[in-house]
């Protein structure tokens, strides 16, 4: 939805990214060993996954962090402070979101309390909610923007592959080295694809010009 916003908006690519780099910096910390994971099929019914110690990028006070540096990183390499700061909300909206669908294990600043609505443990609340903001943003950028109809649709498409195998392929038996590349991988492959929708698609203005691709 940010990148349809106007032609200063942060392009498709930067704001998949942005939408991942809590994820992308937490699968990076627990390579390392500094947070860490493991599996609990009792952690929630949807998602197998006790994230027990990750208070350097999932507490608010984290977010807030990356967002901010992501943010200013985007502002300045771009020379566009609206796609910073819209690249930066983007970011922070990582922690609401996952808010809503975690157990409580989400802290404000690394330590209890913790907060999470559990809406992972509702199948049939989640279900239709993740795929329907997924359906909505992916309409809304087509509406907005102009160019070959496959690309998004591709977009589209693995987005909707790796949410189902998200959601029903057998769950890991531990935690390790291979489940975190698994994740950076498919987070690289998407980011990859958005970047190259969003190279071959321009903004609608107003009369139906077209304006910069986003």
């Amino acid at each position: 939805i940010v990148s349809a916003m106007g032609p200063r908006a942060p392009k498709l690519g930067t704001t998949f990214f942005a939408a991942q780099l809590i994820d992308w910096a937490f699968f990076g910390l627990a390579i390392v060993g500094v947070e860490k994971v493991r599996i609990d099929p009792q952690a929630t019914v949807m998602v197998p996954l006790d994230l027990y110690y990750y208070p350097f990028t999932h507490s608010l006070l984290a977010s807030l962090i990356w967002a901010l540096g992501f943010g200013l990183l985007v502002g300045f390499w771009q020379r566009n402070a609206l796609a910073g700061a819209l690249s930066g909300l983007v970011v922070l909206s990582h922690w609401v979101l996952d808010w809503v669908v975690h157990r409580p294990d989400l802290s404000l600043m690394g330590s209890p309390p913790y907060y999470g609505l559990g809406l992972w443990n509702y199948p049939e609340i989640a279900m239709p909610l993740e795929i329907g903001m997924t359906l909505g943003a992916y309409l809304y950028y087509v509406s907005r923007t102009r160019g070959p109809a496959a690309p998004p649709l591709i977009l589209l498409g693995f987005m909707l592959v790796l949410q189902a195998f998200n959601w029903f392929a057998p769950h890991p038996e531990a935690a390790g080295l291979g489940l975190y590349l698994q994740a950076l991988v498919a987070f690289g492959v998407l980011t990859a694809i958005a970047a190259w929708v969003g190279g071959n698609r321009t903004f609608v203005l107003r009369g139906g010009l077209a304006a910069p691709s986003l």
